[in-house]
């Protein structure tokens, strides 16, 4: 096996993982727990996994049908500040709870096999840049986690935190110049360096030792601020610099707009 095949199959493998956590939490709700609201406003627990059902539905056809993804791009150009909610309340409409995690399941499987059988190197076409498998893989996983943070909220669970939230720090830290630009902002010309504690002391760095612009803190504080899951006020990040301090206000790991973010606890 090389050494991308490795890299793969690892992250492959914590996707699976962190789908397999969620199931098991989704899969003890009644029907109450379906239906409750998420954080997300207008999201029940059952648009939280109908959003990553449809995901990996649409991720699938970027690796199988390269060329009929095209559609599901103009899809999100015709309507880019609805199409996610929509997608997710169409699938809620035809689907009930028993019947989508099913469907959640089943689409999840099918991308696991699709990405562990594309060819080396291969990338595939997405809302944004084309992605890798490792890209692709990590995205998954980040949106996995992070909408299983809206059900455990939802549902009053608490979930440990795990190695794997090195995946979405990743994710975290790459998109820090799109945070810039979605908002019409020039990115900071120098790198930042980033020093995150994540579990028994591990240190999880980004980037070059002697940067002047600087963020540090715990792993999964700055995983729920890229997220988008938790206000900056609520967490113990610190920045170095006033790049580095206006990246904590408008960080996000994920494609498409700016979203408003989570409410401080103190305003709620």
């Amino acid at each position: 096996m090389s050494d991308a095949s490795a890299v793969n199959a690892a992250v492959l493998d914590d996707l699976r993982q962190e789908s397999e956590e969620l199931d098991l939490l989704v899969a003890g709700a009644d029907v109450e727990g379906w239906a409750a609201p998420t954080p997300a406003e207008g999201w029940t627990v059952a648009h939280q996994i109908a959003h990553l059902a449809w995901t990996d539905e649409v991720a699938l056809v970027a690796v199988t049908e390269p060329d009929a993804f095209g559609a599901e791009v103009e899809k999100a150009l015709a309507r880019p500040g609805t199409f996610v909610d929509e997608a997710a309340a169409e699938t809620v409409a035809l689907t009930p709870a028993g019947e989508l995690l099913v469907r959640w399941r089943e689409g999840r499987g099918r991308l696991q096999e699709a990405l562990r059988a594309a060819p080396p190197g291969a990338r595939f076409p997405w809302y944004g840049p084309p992605m890798s498998v490792a890209s692709m893989a990590t995205a998954r996983l980040m949106e996995t986690w992070a909408h299983g943070q809206d059900v455990a909220d939802a549902l009053g669970a608490v979930r440990a935190p795990t190695s794997r939230l090195r995946h979405v720090a990743r994710i975290g830290v790459r998109a820090r110049d799109y945070a810039y630009l979605v908002r019409g902002e020039q990115p900071p010309a120098e790198p930042f360096r980033v020093e995150l504690k994540g579990l028994d002391g591990e240190l999880v760095v980004h980037g070059p030792e002697d940067a002047a612009q600087r963020v540090g803190g715990p792993l999964l504080d700055f995983c729920l601020l890229v997220t988008q899951r938790a206000h900056r006020d609520d967490l113990a990040l610190t920045a170095v610099g006033p790049d580095a301090d206006r990246w904590l206000d408008i960080a996000q790991a994920f494609a498409g707009p700016a979203g408003p973010g989570r409410p401080p606890e103190a305003a709620r």
